[in-house]
């Protein structure tokens, strides 16, 4: 009982710990693992899908939001329409600017592992425009030191609010084309990593760690595996569906040889702590979106700590 008692105080104490760090920590945009990219329709039926790769930002402790879109990083994946993007449509401007307010209260009180969904209203500047712009949002708290965001419905970008309609028609002239979509779906997930004294500071990372392993069970975890062993082996070498388990804890991911893993994996940069763990699974899906695995995750922290122990026991 006392032991139960123990642990339970150690967890408020670092959900109160995690939250107070988040309120005054600043944090940076991770050009890597975001991403933001829209859809077009051309000939009234070629669907294809754009991106930009640079992406760059801020939030800041009290909240406001700065996000930098290089405009040059547009990626149609055919050259000369890249070139014709930039001439036309965006006339050779360099940057677009996401701007809006955060509601950090909401950030500090996510414990490691819990998610939410929030309205953000914000602004996009664009070829000397303002647009504004509304939206829901999935965030998930993968560590105290990382938050991931992610547009939880569609947002529509009209080619004429954003003063870009000039451009779309000459370059539907240019490249000979019936039609181009003057409405597009928007899609982002930022992920954000706190920086200077928070992000040096290991001590609530440390606490979450060993109450998670802690308040396990290893031999419940084991019953709690068999949802897993259809596709995870724990044995060194031995990939199956999925790859092998063995050694996860501490690793990075997407690290094991020889297993080809998805996109969304290899893009995801996580290392596989007790935390980033029980953030996984619980939200398999809003800890590393677009993932393939048949996985929807556990319901119960109860499982979720169980399993942790176990793999921790099993896996080394």
């Amino acid at each position: 009982m006392l032991n139960r008692l123990f642990h339970g105080m150690t967890a408020v104490a670092t959900v109160f710990a995690l939250s107070q760090a988040a309120q005054a920590a600043d944090w940076t945009l991770d050009g890597e693992t975001s991403h933001l990219a829209y859809g077009s329709i051309k000939k009234n039926s070629v669907g294809e899908v754009n991106s930009f790769t640079s992406l760059s930002g801020n939030l800041s402790s009290d909240g406001m939001l700065s996000v930098s879109i290089n405009l040059p990083s547009l990626e149609t994946f055919i050259d000369i329409r890249n070139e014709r993007m930039q001439e036309f449509v965006f006339q050779n401007t360099p940057t677009a600017t996401l701007s809006g307010q955060v509601d950090m209260a909401k950030v500090a009180a996510l414990p490691v592992g819990g998610t939410m969904l929030t309205d953000l209203a914000a602004t996009l500047s664009l070829l000397g425009k303002d647009i504004p712009l509304e939206t829901e949002v999935f965030v998930a708290r993968l560590s105290e030191t990382q938050v991931l965001a992610v547009t939880n419905d569609m947002l529509f970008l009209n080619a004429e609010d954003a003063g870009l309609n000039a451009g779309v028609d000459k370059l539907k002239e240019v490249a000979k084309l019936d039609s181009i979509t003057r409405t597009v779906p928007v899609t982002a997930r930022m992920v954000f990593t706190a920086t200077g004294d928070q992000a040096a500071a290991p001590s609530a990372a440390t606490a979450t760690a060993t109450t998670v392993a802690s308040a396990g069970d290893a031999a419940r975890g084991k019953k709690v595996f068999r949802k897993c062993s259809a596709c995870h082996k724990l044995d060194a070498g031995k990939n199956g569906a999925g790859p092998t388990l063995y050694g996860i804890m501490g690793a990075q991911s997407a690290s094991v040889e020889g297993f080809k893993y998805s996109k969304a994996f290899q893009a995801a940069n996580l290392t596989w702590t007790p935390d980033t763990m029980a953030a996984f699974l619980k939200d398999p899906k809003g800890t590393v979106p677009k993932n393939r695995m048949a996985f929807n995750g556990l319901k119960k922290d109860e499982d979720i700590q169980n399993l942790i122990s176990y793999l921790q026991e099993e896996t080394q």
